[in-house]
C-alpha cells in the first residue's frame, strides 16, 4: 500500500512538472514569436555603463538629429542603464496628437524632485489632479493675458512699460560703454513682465535680489534639459565630482526660486481683501482655495506656490532667450531690421506705439518671429515625456515608463518641410500676396504638442509680436564692427546664444513720447 501510495504521488508530480514545463516553454515561445513579429526599434551601440551618453556630446540635438538619417524618425538610444525612444518628424506629432495620452507622463527623474518641492505642474506626470491643476492653470493665463480685449490691453500696458525702461536702460549704457551685452537686461525686463502680471509689481533693474532670482536660468535649464547627466547616472551626486557640484548648485537654486514665490503668495494671502482679484496669484490662491473646499482630502497641499512658479519662471525663460535671438538676428541681418522698420513706419506711423491691434496688418513682423522660432529652435527638446501604459507607434512596441525625448529640432530644420532650412528666410512664410501662410506656421514646433503643450504659448507669442515691433519701431540697433555675433548656442532645456554686444539709438523718425 504505502509502495502504490508513493509511486502514484510520484507520477502525479512528474505529470505536474512537465505540464509546467511544457506551459513555460510555449509561453517562451509565444513571447519570442511575438518580439520577432514586432520590429525592434533601431539605434546605435550603447556601450556599458554610460550607454549612448559620451555620443550627445554639447550639442544633443544636432546628435539625435544626425541620426534620423540612419535610424529613420523613431529610434532608441541608451543613457546610462536607461532605453531612451528619441521621436523626429512625424512620428512627434503621432505621439503627442494622435497617441496623446499615452505619451503623457514625466519620467521618474533625479532632478524633477527638486523643482518645486515635486509639485510642479510642468515637470510631473499625469493624474486625475494634474489634469484639473493642469485647466486651472490654462484659464487663468488666458484671464490675465489673451481672454478678452480689457485683459489684453491690460497686459499690453504692462510690455509697454517695461519696454519704456528697457529702452532707455539700453540708451544709457550705449552712452556710458558704446557696446554693451544685453541678455542681463533681456532677462530682467521679461521677468519683469510676468511680475507685473503675476504679482502686480515690477523691480528695479539693480534689484539685487531679483536678478539673483531670475538671472540662473541657464544653471537650470542645463540640469533639466534631454540628456542632463544626473538624471540618466544618478549615482553621480553622492561622490565629488563636477555633475555632483552642479547638482548642488541646481538644488540650491530651486530652493531660492520656491522660496521668492512663496514669499510672494503669502504677501498675497495677507493682503486679499474680498476676494478681490488684483493679478494671476490671486486668481491662482481663489481657483485652488476653491478646489480645495470643492474636493477636501483630495487637495493635500498648497499648490499655488508652485503653479505660480511654474508660470513665472518658464515664460520668463522662454521668452528672455526668444528675445535674445531676436536682436542678435536683427544686427547679424541689418537689411531685415530695416525691412520690418518700413512695414512697421508704414502701418503705425511716428505718432504713437504700435498695438496688440496692428498685428494683423504686420505680417513680415509675424513671419520674422516664426522664423526665429524654427531657425533657432531655441527649446530644441521638450521636456522629456515617458509612456504611462504599453504602447506602440509605427509598427514598434514601446513598454510603460519609458523615457522619450521629443526632438523639436528635427521637424524645424527638416528638408522635406523646409526649403533651404540652415537659411534664415522669414520670407517663406509669406504667400505671393504677402500675407502670413497659416498652413505652414503650424509646422513650426516650439511650444510641444497635445496634452503637454505650453499653456503660455499664446501669451509669449503676443508679447514676442510687441517686443518686435516697438523695438523696430523706435530704434535702429547695430554691432560692433569687429566682433560681429555668431549663430551658436549652449545647450540646455533652451538655447542660449553666445554673448554679444549691441549699440542702440532712438530713430530720428521715432515720436512717439518715451
Amino acid at each position: 500500500m504505502d509502495v502504490a501510495s508513493d509511486s502514484s504521488g510520484a507520477g502525479a508530480l512528474r505529470n505536474l512538472l512537465v505540464t509546467s514545463v511544457t506551459l513555460l516553454l510555449a509561453l517562451h515561445l509565444w513571447l519570442w514569436l511575438r518580439r520577432r513579429s514586432t520590429p525592434r526599434l533601431p539605434g546605435p551601440f550603447a556601450w556599458p555603463l554610460i550607454g549612448n551618453a559620451a555620443q550627445l556630446g554639447s550639442a544633443p540635438h544636432l546628435y539625435l538629429t544626425r541620426l534620423v538619417r540612419k535610424y529613420g524618425n523613431i529610434f532608441q538610444i541608451q543613457l546610462g542603464s536607461r532605453p531612451v525612444v528619441v521621436l523626429n518628424g512625424d512620428a512627434i506629432r503621432q505621439a503627442l496628437v494622435k497617441q496623446g495620452p499615452d505619451f503623457a507622463g514625466r519620467p521618474d527623474f533625479t532632478s524633477f524632485r527638486f523643482i518645486a518641492n515635486g509639485d510642479s505642474l510642468a515637470f510631473s506626470t499625469v493624474s486625475d489632479w494634474w489634469k484639473t491643476h493642469r485647466r486651472i492653470a490654462h484659464s487663468t493665463v488666458r484671464m490675465f493675458s489673451t481672454g478678452n480685449p480689457q485683459t489684453k490691453k491690460t497686459f499690453e500696458q504692462h510690455v509697454l512699460s517695461e519696454f519704456r525702461e528697457l529702452l532707455g536702460l539700453f540708451l544709457a549704457k550705449t552712452r556710458e560703454m558704446q557696446f554693451f551685452q544685453p541678455m542681463t537686461y533681456l532677462v530682467v525686463s521679461t521677468a519683469n513682465v510676468m511680475s507685473a502680471v503675476c504679482f502686480g509689481k515690477r523691480y528695479s533693474y539693480g534689484d539685487e535680489e531679483f536678478r539673483q532670482v531670475v538671472g540662473r536660468n541657464e544653471q537650470f535649464t542645463q540640469t533639466v534639459g534631454a540628456g542632463s547627466i544626473v538624471d540618466v547616472m544618478p549615482w553621480l551626486q553622492y561622490f565629488p565630482n563636477p555633475i555632483k557640484t552642479i547638482f548642488d548648485n541646481f538644488k540650491t537654486l530651486n530652493r531660492e526660486f520656491t522660496n521668492f514665490i512663496h514669499d510672494k503668495v503669502e504677501e498675497h494671502r495677507k493682503s486679499m481683501e474680498s476676494k478681490t482679484i488684483r493679478d494671476m496669484t490671486d486668481a491662482f490662491i481663489v481657483a485652488l482655495d476653491h478646489l480645495r473646499d470643492k474636493t477636501g482630502a483630495l487637495v493635500e497641499k498648497d499648490y499655488v506656490v508652485s503653479t505660480v512658479g511654474d508660470i513665472f519662471g518658464a515664460s520668463q525663460d522662454t521668452l528672455s532667450t526668444a528675445m535674445q535671438w531676436i536682436i542678435l538676428v536683427l544686427v547679424k541681418y541689418p537689411e531685415m531690421q530695416q525691412r520690418l522698420q518700413q512695414e512697421v513706419d508704414r502701418v503705425v506711423g511716428g505718432e504713437r506705439f504700435p498695438s496688440i491691434e496692428d498685428q494683423p496688418q504686420l505680417p513680415y513682423i509675424m513671419a520674422f518671429i516664426y522664423e526665429v522660432m524654427r531657425f533657432t529652435s531655441f527649446v530644441p527638446l521638450t521636456i522629456p515625456h515617458c509612456t504611462v501604459t504599453d504602447t506602440s507607434i509605427m509598427s514598434y512596441t514601446i513598454p510603460k515608463n519609458t523615457v522619450i525625448f521629443v526632438n523639436q529640432w528635427s521637424i524645424n530644420h527638416d528638408p522635406s518641410v523646409w526649403s533651404h532650412p540652415d537659411t534664415f528666410d522669414p520670407e517663406r512664410f509669406l504667400d505671393p500676396q504677402g500675407k502670413l501662410n497659416k498652413d505652414l506656421i503650424s509646422n513650426v514646433l516650439i511650444f510641444s504638442l497635445g496634452k503637454r503643450r505650453c499653456i503660455g504659448e499664446e501669451l509669449s507669442k503676443l508679447q514676442l509680436f510687441l517686443f518686435v515691433a516697438l523695438i523696430t519701431h523706435q530704434c535702429n540697433i547695430t554691432t560692433h564692427p569687429e566682433r560681429p555675433p555668431i549663430l551658436e548656442s549652449h545647450y540646455g532645456l533652451t538655447l542660449k546664444p553666445h554673448a554679444y554686444v549691441i549699440a542702440v539709438s532712438l530713430r530720428q523718425d521715432a515720436t512717439a513720447t518715451l
